[in-house]
């Protein structure tokens, strides 16, 4: 009996030695995920970010190794997850109902939400800015345009009557320019005064019409400093109506966006948003607030500003096949880091004081 026992007991030590390894040398976890800075970095040839670190503290809690498969965009990962070509997802991926009615959810591993970036404008900067538009140089260059022709005119009628239009019509170009810049302007110069009939009817139609181009010109530049006060001071979703918006296709952001009639520019990625957005392509972009944030603190360099306000705030999670025998792991290993510090010793590696989640 006692020889059994012993034989008993070494038979349970072995098992308890081997089961960890047999456990170890399970197949491999692959998990997609796709580039989106400090979640997930994969344009380097080891991924790393807070999501990969936390699959892979999960993967050797759980004593399965995992591997990482990059996406090009969330639809090409979800696909991946959907038809099972990969064991889970991960990077910044909102929980919503949508998603959950095609897969499943982890508990949520990063409490995020909504917000909106604009250009960090000084007062100075958008005086300038409302100034030297598009709108205003057409308005401008017009306005020159019509003096110019003017003046040019009034040299044909008048530059065998006047002394001052009598040149050729090289010499002329400016002189006449100059004749009409005053007429316009101060009325005209009175030892000046047109001596033709053509002349004289035209520089009284020239002097009526001023009247509209110089209310024109200061109607556009008055508009355009209004519309530009309006611009930079963004304190909603309204106000987002007067500036070229971007976000990413596909987005929660995207969704958002159009759930509230606004109109906006999607990109295929985080990187080409923020590229149009430092070439001014758009001058506010409606994303995750992580991602923003992350941004402003280690590319803007204090040219962009991510406002205070949260609009529908959002959970990330892992996101598994349907029915993944996978999720109850999971979730178990991620309360188990919430109590033992793990979680937070990810938090303050990857955002330090970036960003606090919600």
């Amino acid at each position: 009996m006692i020889q059994l026992r012993s034989l008993f007991l070494s038979a349970l030590l072995l098992m308890s030695t081997l089961l960890p390894a047999f456990a170890q040398n399970a197949d491999p976890l692959t998990i997609a995920t796709v580039h989106r800075p400090p979640f997930a970095f994969t344009d380097i040839p080891e991924p790393r970010g807070f999501s990969i670190d936390l699959m892979r503290a999960i993967g050797a809690d759980i004593n399965r190794e995992v591997t990482f498969a990059p996406q090009g965009s969330f639809s090409d990962m979800f696909s991946n997850v959907m038809n099972g070509e990969v064991d889970g997802a991960i990077a910044n991926i909102s929980i919503t109902t949508e998603r959950e009615r095609e897969m499943d959810f982890s508990q949520p591993i990063f409490g995020s939400g909504i917000k909106i970036m604009i250009p960090n404008e000084g007062s100075a900067t958008s005086i300038f800015a409302a100034l030297f538009t598009w709108d205003i140089a057409v308005v401008v260059l017009s306005g020159l345009a019509l003096l110019f022709f003017g003046g040019m005119l009034m040299w044909v009628f008048e530059r065998r009557v006047q002394p001052y239009f009598d040149k050729g019509a090289r010499e002329a170009l400016f002189p006449s320019f100059w004749w009409a810049l005053n007429l316009v302007v101060n009325g005209g110069f009175e030892e000046r005064v047109p001596r033709s009939a053509f002349g004289r009817i035209f520089a009284v139609l020239l002097v009526v019409s001023s009247l509209f181009i110089v209310s024109i010109f200061v109607a556009s530049i008055t508009a355009a400093m209004t519309v530009n006060a309006l611009s930079s001071n963004v304190n909603g979703l309204r106000d987002l109506e007067n500036r070229r918006v971007a976000t990413v296709t596909g987005s929660t952001s995207a969704a958002f966006l159009e759930a509230n009639g606004l109109v906006f520019a999607d990109y295929a990625s985080p990187d080409e948003m923020f590229n149009a957005f430092e070439a001014g392509v758009a001058n506010a972009i409606v994303f995750d607030s992580p991602i923003l944030a992350y941004y402003q603190q280690t590319k803007a360099q204090g040219t962009a500003r991510v406002l205070e306000r949260t609009y529908r705030p959002e959970n990330y999670g892992i996101v598994l096949p349907s029915g993944s025998p996978l999720k109850e792991e999971i979730d178990q290993v991620l309360l188990k880091f919430r109590v033992d510090g793990t979680y937070d010793d990810l938090l303050r590696k990857w955002f330090g004081n970036i960003f606090t989640p919600r």
